[in-house]
């Protein structure tokens, strides 16, 4: 037995592969495909050496190209109407961010998408987008902060976590009840935000010679349908199809039910200006703010040390649905948190600089349907990217995925409900319970981050969870590290105001 199994550890991928009509389910053909994958980290990777597409890359390609246009349409917007406001002479609008949007799709895409994480290291997941700091973006531009300037202290800060191993050290000392809390905390509040998002929407229409409200129903036929048709995707193990199906059914049910009529066909065919100068070069093109100060650069540090200490949670997450989804003997391939950081962090350096202004972090609306679908990151990686620059180009689909039943609706079954129900998965006796309970709550009174660190601290000292979890860390692990963290995320927090809204304590810078 040791001999044989010393056999399969020396021979290579394509040794190892076997059709897919030898097994008995597809199941069991995508779950040793799993284990047989022995990745090159920060080495040449290649279709057929050492991985293969199958059908089932087009899931998460799919809804990873959905999610980001709508991430990226939503980022550009915010510095927009931010920058605006915090600058008299400039004045940015919605074609602006359009084109700062097919910036980001198109270089970025090729280089951190299809070559990083499909060829070069496909243990990192994809540098997509960082949700939480979304809302923060008009605070940002108040502050004074420059795009240019942040990202270049968010990619310095990021390559400086990952060297010392500080991502995946945070992710081993998370104990599986606050993991849990956390993602039912952010799956519920994130899959109420869509409902919500969706009823709007809907009750928003006005058809002609009509008023507001009367087309309400529509949204509650397509969230119903929508809903039944995810629970029977469940049932027959085909969840991983969800985002594609779910979507697509949005989009049809609310043509056939008259909400075409709020569907705008206004981004053209095209490719924007890749010139880096055109966008930093002067104050009269582009972002017309010209390249940093220095007091660009200390009004953007505060936030940029908070989108790094809110990385960590962000990044547990997507590894968790990939230990929760992946069978056994498949650690070859599950995301590497330290190698994700370091692509996340030179994703953000070089993608602003190229003239674009996404805030960058781990990409779940891939990694939740890759993990789903039992596939590995570089196949859906390749796809995403072409598919992702495609659309970047062809313009008119960026329109049919940011409308709203399609765009809700995917972001809903893709990632909201999958983070909750991997959620409820990790609570497997009282102990965990409880820690994800007071982590649930905590988040609930302030903010995911600050709850996960304070979880975190107080579980590895046994004041939470698990009693026997301290003797089985250091005193580095128990106090000095989670101290920090909440230390550090309370005071980035306190500089920038995230605490105002709930605690009435308004930003100190």
């Amino acid at each position: 037995m040791t001999e044989q199994t010393t056999n399969t550890q020396d021979k290579s991928y394509r040794e190892l592969h076997r059709p897919a009509s030898e097994f008995d389910t597809r199941s069991d053909y995508l779950d040793h495909e799993l284990q047989i994958m022995k990745p090159r980290r920060f080495g040449l990777n290649l279709p057929g050496r050492d991985f293969n597409f199958e059908w089932e890359d087009l899931v998460p390609a799919i809804a990873g190209t959905i999610g980001i246009i709508a991430m990226y349409s939503a980022v550009m917007m915010s510095w927009a109407e931010g920058l605006t406001q915090a600058w008299d002479h400039v004045q940015l609008g919605k074609e602006f961010a359009i084109e700062v949007s097919r910036v980001e799709m198109l270089l970025p895409a090729l280089f951190f998408c299809v070559i990083a994480s499909g060829f070069v290291n496909p243990r990192a997941n994809l540098a997509g987008n960082h949700g939480p700091m979304i809302p923060l973006i008009g605070s940002i531009a108040l502050a004074g902060a420059h795009p240019l300037a942040l990202a270049i202290l968010l990619g310095v800060f990021g390559l400086l976590l990952s060297y010392f191993k500080g991502g995946s050290r945070l992710v081993n000392l998370t104990g599986n009840g606050v993991a849990g809390g956390l993602l039912v905390f952010l799956g519920f509040t994130g899959s109420m935000s869509m409902i919500g998002n969706i009823q709007n929407w809907s009750n928003g229409l006005i058809p002609e010679g009509g008023a507001a409200g009367d087309m309400g129903y529509v949204g509650l036929v397509v969230l119903a349908v929508v809903i039944v048709l995810y629970a029977l995707l469940a049932r027959m193990g085909k969840r991983w199809l969800a985002i594609p199906a779910c979507a697509i059914t949005g989009l049809v049910l609310a043509l056939a039910l008259g909400a075409g009529f709020d569907l705008r066909f206004e981004t053209e065919m095209g490719i924007p200006n890749l010139n880096p100068m055109f966008w930093w070069g002067s104050t009269t093109e582009g972002w017309m703010l010209g390249l940093p100060t220095l007091q660009h650069f200390i009004a953007s540090l505060p936030f940029a040390i908070l989108a790094v200490a809110m990385w960590s949670p962000d990044f547990l997450g997507h590894r968790i649905f990939q230990e929760l989804n992946y069978p056994k003997g498949t650690e070859k391939v599950l995301m590497d948190v330290d190698d994700t950081m370091t692509m996340c962090s030179i994703r953000q350096m070089v993608g602003t600089a190229l003239g674009g202004g996404n805030i960058t972090s781990s990409w779940g609306t891939y990694m939740i349907p890759a993990a789903i679908a039992k596939r590995p990151i570089p196949g859906g990686a390749i796809l995403l990217g072409l598919l992702t620059m495609a659309v970047a180009i062809l313009g008119s689909p960026m329109d049919v995925a940011v409308w709203p039943p399609v765009m809700r609706v995917a972001l809903l079954v893709g990632v909201f409900l999958p983070l909750l129900e991997a959620g409820v998965q990790m609570i497997k006796d009282e102990k965990d319970a409880q820690a994800a309970g007071i982590c649930v709550f905590a988040a609930a009174v302030t903010n995911p981050v600050l709850a996960w660190a304070l979880t975190m601290l107080l579980d590895n000292n046994g004041l939470i969870g698990d009693k026997e979890r301290p003797a089985k860390l250091s005193k580095l692990d128990r106090i000095i590290i989670p101290g920090s963290v909440l230390l550090i995320c309370f005071a980035a927090m306190l500089a920038v105001g995230m605490l105002e809204s709930k605690w009435g304590i308004p930003a100190l810078l």
